[in-house]
């Protein structure tokens, strides 16, 4: 056995997958499968093990991405967002750095123990994160081209693939992951593997759309050829994904940063968007999840203003949502604030260019998106249905109950 943060693991018996399949709105898989779409899951869903679970909030990437592998909260781990403001520094950074970390993954510690582990993920921003502490192959998608013995564990990922590497801003980016998996399946063989795709398509396709429904249909066939090469497969999601829009169809946005100045002036209030990262067409920097610092003696003003405000479903303070939402309260403002459903949280409005948003806005962040599946395709029996089951438990699944 293995201990992880707390938690105790089964070293694998057999091949062990665990996907995270970014953006996936439960729906997905539903409609998919009721257009016939998803054979092999739809045989999943009746003999295997399907819970639907709960991701962590904010509901975005890097936080639950961290959770999976951790087994943890990013309480535990540190991971609260994709972005942060260090008061140290003064300065708004990326969370892409492992020295951010605060816990072991359960992929290093796999490693630790002599098995053979390999990561593949979409984007870049996440492999280092995912590979620390890891002796093992961990490449992303993004930069496959460029995979070297010495940084990832492997190289000549193209031709072992048979894939370009795709734009960053395409379905491609995903299947190459997925392609990738089952290659090194075939020919690696590791003990455990790590999946981790893009929400390119679910940030511009609803559940049921033709294009959502044709993703899924090439996922489920990759699922088939993991489960042919005898994988136990777990799979859940980071986060879900809701339509954040208008009658028009326009953004359906509320500004805080400019709505805050308006209230205490300019200069007093610091708005900090954890969704942001360098994808910008996917989202344009916009969810519905913020945190704000402000002047201790304008907390309760802003607090009560904002409590009153139509779209905000939830206001809380530091120490209340370091509590309700398991994050460390020293990487947060003195507010967080969580949108409704159909509605997403901005900075100014001059710091958002939506120029490049291509569709109807799709987003993530708040607690509407954070319902996940939870996945496996062997038979637990026994499982109390009354429990509250978190997209973190894929690995316990997975190496616990279903090997």
């Amino acid at each position: 056995m293995l201990e992880v943060n707390g938690r105790r693991y089964a070293e694998p018996k057999q091949p062990t997958v665990v996907i995270c399949v970014d953006g996936c709105e439960p729906d997905y898989i539903a409609q998919a499968v009721a257009a016939r779409q998803m054979p092999t899951m739809k045989r999943w869903l009746a003999e295997g093990t399907a819970l639907i679970a709960d991701c962590v909030v904010p509901s975005f990437t890097n936080p639950n991405n961290l959770s999976i592998v951790t087994g943890a909260p990013p309480s535990v781990h540190g991971i609260c967002g994709n972005y942060l403001y260090d008061p140290e520094a003064d300065a708004e950074v990326m969370m892409n750095d492992p020295k951010w970390l605060r816990a072991p993954t359960l992929l290093a510690r796999l490693t630790d123990a002599g098995h053979a582990v390999a990561v593949v993920t979409a984007k870049d921003k996440l492999r280092k994160l995912l590979g620390h502490g890891m002796r093992g192959i961990c490449f992303s998608s993004e930069k496959a081209d460029q995979a070297n013995l010495a940084e990832n564990g492997i190289d000549g990922v193209l031709p072992l693939v048979g894939m370009p590497v795709p734009s960053v801003y395409s379905a491609e980016l995903s299947e190459f992951v997925f392609a990738a998996g089952v290659r090194l399946l075939e020919t690696r063989r590791p003990a455990a593997l790590y999946l981790s795709t893009t929400d390119y398509v679910q940030h511009k396709h609803a559940p049921g759309d033709m294009v959502a429904n044709a993703f899924y249909a090439m996922m489920d066939r990759y699922l088939a050829r993991m489960e042919a090469l005898g994988a136990v497969v777990a799979l859940t999601a980071d986060h879900g994904m809701n339509a954040k829009t208008k009658l028009d169809a326009t953004p359906n946005v509320i500004f805080l940063q400019d709505v805050i100045d308006g209230w205490i002036g300019a200069g007093r209030a610091r708005v900090i968007l954890p969704i942001t990262d360098p994808y910008v067409v996917h989202h344009g920097a916009l969810g519905s999840f913020a945190t704000i610092y402000l002047p201790q003696d304008a907390v309760p003003r802003v607090k009560d203003k904002l409590d009153a405000s139509f779209g905000i479903e939830l206001v809380l303070t530091r120490a209340q949502a370091a509590l309700r939402f398991e994050i460390p309260a020293d990487r947060i403002g003195d507010l967080v604030i969580v949108s409704e459903r159909s509605v997403v949280l901005g900075s100014a409005k001059s710091r958002h260019d939506l120029s490049q948003l291509e569709r109807p806005l799709r987003s993530h962040g708040g607690t509407s998106e954070q319902r996940v599946p939870l996945i496996v395709n062997r038979r637990i029996s026994g499982l109390d249905d009354s429990r509250r089951w978190r997209n973190f438990d894929a690995f316990d699944l997975a190496l616990n109950y279903a090997q």
